[in-house]
Parts: structure tokens; sequence; C-alpha cells
């Protein structure tokens, strides 16, 4: 126990772990947020899609030289998240056939141009390590922090501002809508939002992995609460918790930073599918 606090100090004095941890912790309490609303309007599907084409819009920058991939892959995944709602509502190709077509056809893309184009001598690891995060999050500059805290605050002013708007549409968008409420612009509003965290999380967990940081924390909320404000909080606080614990684990076992906070949700979502098993038979024989 004293080498792993030993580990844990000699690490966090070094400035890229801090920045790790700020940087992650900010990411999944943004992802947590955006993740209740995407669970109960079922449009947790986009956050695949998404993932996959921020993954193709990499893969270009990464072949064309960008230093900053920011300036293409932020763009092209805002642009496919207003595509995406625009397709699900309003066009004979429906919702879940378009996300299948864009995130496969995106991967498909990008992978293919990593092997030929790519300059890098493991093609294999770069691919790796944009699909599961690997250390990506270890080596952020101070500018990509900066970035990722800027981004992380419209994120979050954002929903604050337009907590009321967003739980009117995502329980009952009809009546939202007959009293006035554009739930169009809305649900725009939470497609271009979904897809700033989608942006951030690459960075923690990988293209493949982001889904886990949106979905998890909300499904696990939801085992025990009820409320939408109570199963916010909750999901809040066991996102941030299990992106703080996943990234300590990783340092102190050397292992992939974004699979371990997945997997540190999925033991948390396993603990409170249980605890209320356990409530509801108690329940059950009172």
């Amino acid at each position: 126990m004293h080498e792993m606090w030993q580990t844990l100090v000699f690490y966090f004095s070094r400035p890229f772990v801090q920045y790790a941890m700020a940087v992650g912790l900010l990411i999944a309490l943004c992802s947590s947020l955006l993740g209740v609303t995407l669970v109960l309007k079922r449009f947790s599907f986009i956050g695949d899609g998404l993932s996959h084409v921020a993954f193709g819009a990499m893969s270009v920058a990464a072949v064309t030289g960008l230093t900053n991939n920011m300036l293409l892959v932020l763009p092209v995944t805002l642009l496919s998240a207003v595509l995406l709602l625009h397709t699900s509502q309003n066009t004979k190709i429906k919702g879940d056939a378009a996300v299948a077509m864009i995130s496969v056809g995106a991967l498909a893309v990008g992978y293919l141009l990593m092997n030929l184009f790519s300059g890098s001598a493991n093609v294999a690891g770069d691919v790796c390590s944009t699909l599961f995060g690997a250390s990506a999050i270890l080596t952020l500059s101070a500018s990509q922090v900066r970035l990722c805290v800027l981004m992380s605050a419209v994120v979050l002013v954002l929903f604050f501002l337009f907590y009321n708007k967003i739980f009117a549409v995502t329980f009952d968008e009809s009546f939202a809508q007959a009293v006035g409420i554009r739930a169009k612009a809305y649900n725009l509003m939470i497609a271009v939002v979904t897809a700033f965290i989608i942006v951030l999380a690459m960075n923690l967990v990988g293209s493949l992995l982001v889904s886990a940081l949106i979905i998890f924390p909300a499904l696990s909320a939801m085992r025990l609460f009820k409320s939408f404000k109570s199963v916010t909080v909750c999901s809040a606080v066991l996102s941030v918790v299990c992106a703080g614990l996943g990234i300590i684990l990783s340092i102190l076992f050397s292992t992939p930073v974004g699979a371990t906070i997945v997997v540190c949700d999925i033991a948390v979502f396993l603990i409170f599918s249980l605890i209320a098993l356990c409530l509801n038979r108690v329940r059950r024989s009172v």
C-alpha cells in the first residue's frame, strides 16, 4: 500500500498526469450530463456513429499532416451530428440505418487512408491508439488542455442554461412543442453538444469506447433513482468517480486508460443493478 501511494505521489507531481486527470474528470462530467438525455430519448446510438465519424476525420487529419487535428475533426463531427439528426426525423433512411451507413463508412475510409498514406511506420499502433485511446490522454499539451477546458465549459453552460428546456424535450417532445418550446432546435443543440463531447472523449477512451462513457453512468443511476434531476446528479458523480479511479488504476497497474475507465463504469453498473435487485426483493417481501 505504501509503495502504491509513493507511485501515485510520484506520478501526480508530473504536469502531464495532472493534465490527464483534470481533462478526464471534465470529459466524464460532460458525458454524464448528456448521457441521461440521450438514453431517455433513445439517441444513444448517435454516440457510436459520431465517434466513428471522428475516427475517419482524425485519419484524414493524420495523413494530410494537420498539426492540430481538432480543426478538421470538430467541424466534420458537428456536421455529421446535424445530418444524423435530420435523417432520423425527415428522410426515408431511418436513424439506425443512417448511423450504420455513416459509422461503418467512416471507419472503413479512415482505416484505408491510414494504411495507404500514413507516414508512420506503426500504422497498426496508430489505429489502435485512436480506436481505444491508449495513452493519448497522458500526452496532452497545455494548449490542448486549455481547448478541452474551454469546450467543456461550453457544454456545461449550455446544459445548465437550458436545463428546463432539455428536461421538457427529453420526456414529452409533443407537449414541449405544444407549449411553445422549439423542440427541433433543442434536439439540434443536444446533437451538437454530443458531437463536442465525442471529440473531447476520444482523447480519453478512444472512438470505440466513447459510447460507454456516455451510457453506463446514466444506466447505473437509473437503477436506483427515478427523477430526472436525481439521475443526472448521480450519473455525474458516478462518471467523475469512475474516470478518476480508472486513471489512478491505469497508472498503478500500467493498463490502458480508456479501457480501465470503462471497466470501472461496468463494475459500478453491475453493483447498482445488484443493489436495485435487492431493494426490489425487500419491497416485495414487506
